[in-house]
């Protein structure tokens, strides 16, 4: 009889170092775009952190179709390196809007985009969204992102009304979704430790309660103050975006208001900071849990157990703050690397035997 062998086990893959990560982490980004300049800003910087962050989703926080026509101009954009006459790299990032709720007014920001045209009557930025059919449904959207993602490497920023993630958290089984792979929220709304009531909260106030009483990652705000410390100067626009002939937040921040004026970079900030958390010139502020009241205030209550903190620009800091983000914003995309297989090299050329 023989005797059985004893079994050898496969060795066990190392674990990860810490911090490492196989691909860029997958940023969300939900915004009242449109309604701010900021937003633009900001989507700028998300599509410019290269293997710090891979912009994996785009939604709106109100409905509109103007808005996510915007969304989807940018994505082109950048899926073209910046080139207007050039065909996309990669496919336009998909965007997401409510699928109920009062529509958002168009603005001057994104009627005066979208109304540009070339010299030969064709619109001068394209895109793909003409009804709501062309986009998905947000909540959705989210949820499916994020079940692709490793396990709390998931960065959602939101510069808008809380609605889609309130939302998104009500789907069945989407609170254990965001719980596992989500470990960092950033919100541009608010003003802190305590202030006048930002008009992203006011806009959906009970959405807002929920989103901070509720998310189930640790939060960072961006507050009003904060993005009126860090303003974006009026005076950068022609030199900051002048290798596009036209770029689309450059135009919009033209249509948006009488240029030059200086820009609340609310929404840059959390953009920034999503993708570059250790930065030495931010500075936080200790933990602590954030309130929303009836009127839109928000409030921030110190606590040793608290998951929320907000960001504080330091005045000495501020020069390298704006620096900073404003880089990157208006950073020439580069052009992706192709995918597939390396082209082969042509067979060197065989030279005639001699006489």
């Amino acid at each position: 009889m023989q005797q059985e062998q004893p079994k050898v086990e496969a060795p066990k893959p190392e674990p990860p170092k810490p911090n490492a990560r196989r691909t860029p982490p997958a940023i969300l980004f939900d915004s009242d775009m449109g309604q701010n300049i900021d937003a633009a800003l900001a989507l700028a910087v998300l599509y410019n952190l290269g293997a710090k962050g891979k912009l994996s989703a785009v939604g709106v926080s109100r409905m509109s179709l103007e808005a996510a026509a915007f969304c989807d101009i940018m994505s082109r954009f950048y899926s073209g390196a910046g080139d207007l006459s050039s065909p996309q790299f990669q496919a336009p990032a998909p965007v997401g809007l409510p699928e109920t709720g009062p529509a958002a007014p168009p603005t001057a920001m994104l009627t005066g985009l979208l109304g540009m045209k070339k010299p030969d009557g064709k619109p001068l930025f394209t895109h793909g969204v003409q009804e709501t059919l062309d986009t998905a449904d947000a909540r959705v959207l989210y949820r499916n992102t994020l079940l692709t993602q490793n396990d709390l490497e998931g960065i959602v920023v939101l510069a808008g009304p809380a609605t889609n993630l309130v939302r998104t958290l009500d789907m069945s089984g989407a609170k254990s979704v965001v719980t596992a792979k989500v470990g960092l929220l950033v919100v541009a709304a608010g003003a802190y430790p305590e202030g006048a009531p930002d008009p992203r909260i006011r806009a959906d106030i009970e959405s807002a309660k929920r989103l901070f009483a509720t998310w189930p990652s640790p939060i960072v705000a961006v507050g009003i103050e904060a993005g009126e410390a860090a303003a974006y100067s009026g005076s950068r626009v022609d030199t900051d975006f002048a290798w596009s002939q036209a770029h689309p937040v450059a135009e919009a921040y033209r249509a948006f208001g009488k240029s030059p004026y200086d820009a609340p970079a609310q929404a840059a900030l959390a953009a920034y900071y999503a993708g570059n958390p250790q930065e030495s010139f931010f500075k936080l502020s200790e933990p602590g849990r954030i309130e929303v009241l009836d009127d839109g205030r928000t409030r921030f209550v110190p606590s040793a157990t608290g998951k929320h903190r907000y960001l504080i620009v330091d005045a000495t800091q501020k020069a390298k703050v704006v620096e900073a983000y404003a880089a990157l914003a208006s950073m020439k995309p580069a052009v992706p690397a192709p995918r597939g297989r390396p082209p082969q090299a042509a067979p060197a050329a065989v030279k005639p035997l001699a006489p």
